[in-house]
Order: C-alpha cells, then sequence, then structure tokens
C-alpha cells in the first residue's frame, strides 16, 4: 500500500480519534486523573482512555512504518525488574508514537533500535531514541513525549537500526539487518490534538480488564496469533506474572534437526505479544533432564516473535518447566505498568 491510497483509507478513522474502539468518548482538556494508590500487581483497566491522530505511514526496504500522536501522558520505564514513572514535563506537547512492521505480512518488529528526529523548515526541534512500548489498545510500539514548535507540518525521521538479537527464520531470514531511515509527515496543532477524544473511566479504573485493541487504524497491533493459528502441537498454555506463554512443538526445517520447542509470550485480555524478556526452559523425561537452556528469540513469519530451543523431541508424559529470567524490558503505558515484572517457574506436562 503506498502512502496515497494509506491515507486516504485512514483519513477519516484517524481524525475520529479512535471513536470506533473507545465508544462515546468526550473531548476533554483538564489533567489526567492520579494514579490509583491501590493498583493490582496484574493487568488493569485505566483511569482514562485516550485516542490518538495518526498522520502518515511510508515503507523503505524490509519496513513500513506510521506515526500517531495524542495527548502527552505518562508512562513507565523498566530496568530489571522496577518500573519508573515519567511524569508529564510542562514542555511536553503530544505523546509520539511510531509503529514498524513487515509490509508483506503484517508482522510487528520489535527490538528495532528505533529513533526520531523532528524536524521543521529543515531545523532541528528534537531528535532522541525512543522508548520500546507496550500499550492495550495499541499494543507493541515506539513513543515518548516530546516538545514541539507550535502549529506546523513536521517531518519525523524515523531511524530504523534494525533488529537485535532475534533470529530472522523462514521466509524471514536475513531480512530486518539493514538500518533505514523513513520519513514521515507530522502535521500538530493545538486545536488538532484538542479533537482526539478522551475519556475519565471512575467506573472502570483498577478493574482486573483491558481496554480493547484498536480496530480504525489500518496497520497491524501485534496481536500473538491464537494457539490455534500457531503451526505445530499445543503443548499448552502456562501463565505467571498476568502473561500467557502458549507453548508449541514445531517440526520444520527451517529451525533445523529436532523439535523447535516454541513460547509465545503474549499479555491477558488483548493477546498482545510481550517482547524483549529472558526465558529459560528445561525438559525432563523419566528422571533425566534432556533440556536445560536458554531460550533465543525469533522472527518467524507463522509463529511471530516468538522465544524457541531445538530439543530431541518431545514425549507423552515430559515435563517442560518455564522459568522467566528478566522481565520484559519495554516501558508500558497506565494499566501495564504494575504487570509483567514477577514471574514464578511454569510447569507443563506433555500430553
Amino acid at each position: 500500500m503506498n502512502r496515497r491510497t494509506f491515507l486516504g483509507a485512514t483519513a477519516g478513522a484517524a481524525s475520529a480519534g479512535l471513536a470506533g474502539c473507545f465508544g462515546l468518548l468526550e473531548t476533554q482538556t483538564a489533567g489526567q486523573p492520579p494514579v490509583l494508590s491501590d493498583r493490582p500487581d496484574a493487568v488493569y483497566y485505566p483511569t482514562h482512555v485516550e485516542g490518538m491522530k495518526m498522520t502518515d505511514m511510508a515503507t523503505s526496504g524490509d519496513y513500513a512504518a506510521a506515526v500517531m500522536y495524542s495527548y502527552p501522558h505518562r508512562f513507565w520505564t523498566v530496568t530489571g525488574d522496577e518500573a519508573s514513572k515519567h511524569a508529564i514535563r510542562d514542555r511536553d506537547d503530544a505523546h509520539v508514537m511510531v509503529s514498524i512492521w513487515d509490509p508483506e505480512t503484517g508482522t510487528v518488529v520489535p527490538d528495532a533500535g528505533v529513533s526520531i528526529a523532528v524536524t521543521n523548515d529543515g531545523e532541528t526541534v528534537t531528535e532522541e531514541v525512543i522508548y520500546p512500548m507496550l500499550s492495550q489498545p495499541m499494543g507493541f510500539h515506539y513513543g515518548a513525549n516530546f516538545a514541539l514548535d507550535g502549529t506546523a507540518n513536521y517531518t519525523v525521521g524515523v531511524g530504523i537500526g534494525g533488529l537485535s538479537g532475534v533470529e530472522t527464520v523462514g521466509a524471514f531470514d536475513g531480512r530486518f539487518a539493514e538500518s533505514t531511515t523513513i520519513d514521515l509527515e507530522l502535521s500538530y496543532s493545538e486545536a488538532g490534538k484538542q479533537e482526539i477524544r478522551y475519556e475519565n473511566t471512575p467506573d472502570r479504573a483498577g478493574d482486573l480488564a483491558a481496554v480493547e485493541p484498536m480496530s480504525t487504524m489500518e496497520m497491524p497491533l501485534g496481536i500473538a496469533p491464537t494457539a490455534d493459528e500457531l503451526p505445530g502441537q499445543t503443548v499448552g498454555t502456562a501463565s505467571s506474572g498476568d502473561a500467557q506463554f502458549v507453548v508449541q512443538a514445531v517440526e520444520a526445517d527451517r529451525f533445523g534437526s529436532g523439535t523447535h520447542l516454541a513460547v509465545s509470550p503474549r499479555t491477558p485480555y488483548n493477546g498482545m505479544l510481550i517482547p524483549r524478556l529472558g526465558l529459560e526452559a528445561s525438559v525432563d523425561r523419566d528422571g533425566r533432564t534432556v533440556l536445560d537452556d536458554a531460550l533465543g528469540a525469533f522472527l518467524d513469519p507463522e509463529l511471530g516473535y516468538h522465544y524457541g530451543a531445538t530439543v530431541d523431541g518431545l514425549e507423552s508424559g515430559d515435563e517442560l518447566t518455564l522459568r522467566v529470567t528478566t522481565p520484559p524490558q519495554v516501558a508500558r503505558h497506565e494499566g501495564y505498568e504494575t504487570a509483567f515484572l514477577s514471574f514464578e517457574p511454569m510447569t507443563l506436562s506433555v500430553a
């Protein structure tokens, strides 16, 4: 899809600010509600829901990219197992978001090392690496709050460094390794921002639930395939840290000889992929260990982003144990910041 076709298809949805996703939302200019004092250590419904405005998309090489903006908002970055709040600064004008995906399959590309340079008439307004993030309606993307220079038609140079620490297989073999820059247009005004829908949610805030995924933007959201959609045999689904881990046993030449043990982490409720975590697995059979190793990160057209290792087959009665060694090192929008931080080992028995 080229830029003109894409913008024509999404112009109405973008200006509506995701009204189709969030129901009847009121345009608001008031400050955000305070963070809940009794948040659960799990995914919860946030204190408010914001729409966004998509302004442009384009492709270059292996990548497609889109840029969006919304009200500046608080978010949390993660270092180790600690989440740190980033409050809204007085100078912040907008929360700018970028999504990166494979234009052929719509597979979201995480770990791509994304930075943006915002310019106006050739003059640099701001330039920085932006955070990999999880959002309930958007899933995985890159974003941060930015100070802009008033009403203007900005150019956002999206720098993509290329995949790091992820093995590409199948039709993806050798792809997403090269760096590139994609220039996108961001038309911003304070009046336009105030047209973006906004809703406080006092009746639902803190519930064990999530805002539904967006449905009015023509871009992939990083929703992980269901177990039924994944290739191979489903071993089972385990849960820990309020994340879900779907385990598949896949026999495919693209993964080499043996059985590819594939683990696909995703969020509850929306099934969004969870990248950038550390994961180990062991398989015990008749009192002996046949696998005990860290799982590598893979990007595959059928399995998507997942973690895996080769094992010499799986047999009925095998006991599989999963251990998260490093929580997902991704920033989180409100509602995800207390989840996916502390994990207990998970055990599944092979049928």
